[in-house]
């Protein structure tokens, strides 16, 4: 029996990298795509905002594996910017990365998925895709456009045999949170005072939900959710004393 194939985004480091790995060891054949170049005979290099390297992607994808079953895109980049200061560069380029990229790798490989009557795409959104947070117009754009995205291919492909979903991470512990910390936007403690389980996501956490979307099997009756993995981030209305007073 062949393996499925899954095709991860952003896969060099942080939630895509642990998204590889765990899908890897529930028996896909995972190909990993990103900007910078990674090992192996799977691996490919691609800027998932332009719309050539998605064409050439697709082609090469094809042309060794046949059709893709699961699709996760998770490539995006973050933008810690008061709104009234982004440049119109800034914006285009966030949008770019993380909806423009997302869209086009969703038609290059949703074709197939299409044509096969079947397939699983799980978008990488963010609880940022949820609600509204300072300094960050750009990347919650982004989200909020991503999250619209996966509920029109979902009402779209679903009764064609495709389905589309979404992850929407809370704080995660990786690359980028460190680089955005770097920049002094802010700490952990203004992360885990606020969530009510206290900590950071890890990116495994995120892994599992996607590999649970991913898995018709698991859950091949969910269509065109946008799952919240926050620890309750999402759920909590409380204000910080309230909240910290029940730990």
């Amino acid at each position: 029996m062949t393996a499925p194939v899954a095709v991860v985004t952003g896969a060099a480091q942080g939630i895509g990298r642990s998204v590889a790995e765990l899908l890897a060891t529930r028996g896909y054949s995972t190909v990993l795509v990103d900007l910078q170049e990674l090992p192996g005979e799977n691996a490919f290099v691609a800027d998932v905002s332009s719309a050539e390297d998605v064409a050439a992607l697709g082609e090469r994808v094809r042309a060794k594996f046949g059709l893709v079953d699961v699709l996760v895109n998770n490539a995006g980049i973050s933008l810690l910017q008061p709104a009234e200061t982004t440049t119109a560069d800034q914006w285009r380029r966030v949008l770019d990365v993380n909806l423009t990229g997302p869209f086009l790798l969703c038609q290059e490989f949703g074709q197939d998925m299409l044509a096969a009557g079947t397939g699983s795409i799980v978008n990488i959104a963010s609880i940022a895709g949820l609600q509204g947070i300072a300094d960050r117009a750009a990347y919650n754009a982004s989200k909020h456009g991503l999250i619209g995205l996966t509920r029109t291919l979902a009402a779209e492909w679903g009764g064609r045999g495709v389905r589309v979903n979404a992850v929407c991470p809370g704080w995660v512990k990786t690359e980028m949170d460190v680089a955005d910390q770097a920049s002094g936007g802010y700490t952990d403690e203004d992360i885990t005072s606020v969530n009510p389980m206290g900590r950071f996501a890890f990116p495994g956490d995120i892994a599992a939900a996607v590999a649970f979307l991913a898995d018709p099997e698991a859950s091949g009756f969910v269509n065109g959710v946008a799952l919240p993995v926050d620890g309750g981030w999402t759920a909590d209305g409380s204000w910080n004393s309230l909240r910290l007073r029940k730990r």
